[in-house]
């Protein structure tokens, strides 16, 4: 079966956010992490998927869960995105 199934080992690759560079193992850290995507950058999709799993992050905080969103537009992109966004969205 092609892709990432519940249980299966995420490749460790390198991945650059818009605050660092790191392994995606270092991140995970044998901890529970939860992985979305969410479409196209500077979309009301986009904006309110980011703004739900930010509001829900102390809960996740709470038992230990790591997030980490992803989006298929590249970095620089992304990176003008993260500043627009508001802390109430």
């Amino acid at each position: 079966m092609p892709g990432l199934t519940i249980g299966a080992t995420v490749p460790n690759l390198e991945i650059e956010t818009t605050n660092e560079t790191f392994k995606l193992h270092d991140y995970f850290n044998n901890g529970w992490t939860i992985i979305f995507s969410h479409p196209f950058d500077f979309t009301l999709v986009c904006t309110t998927e980011l703004g739900k799993m930010a509001a829900y992050l102390p809960e996740f905080e709470k038992r230990g869960v790591k997030l980490l969103g992803f989006s298929c537009d590249e970095y620089s992109h992304a990176r003008s995105e993260s500043k627009t966004l508001k802390p109430t969205q």
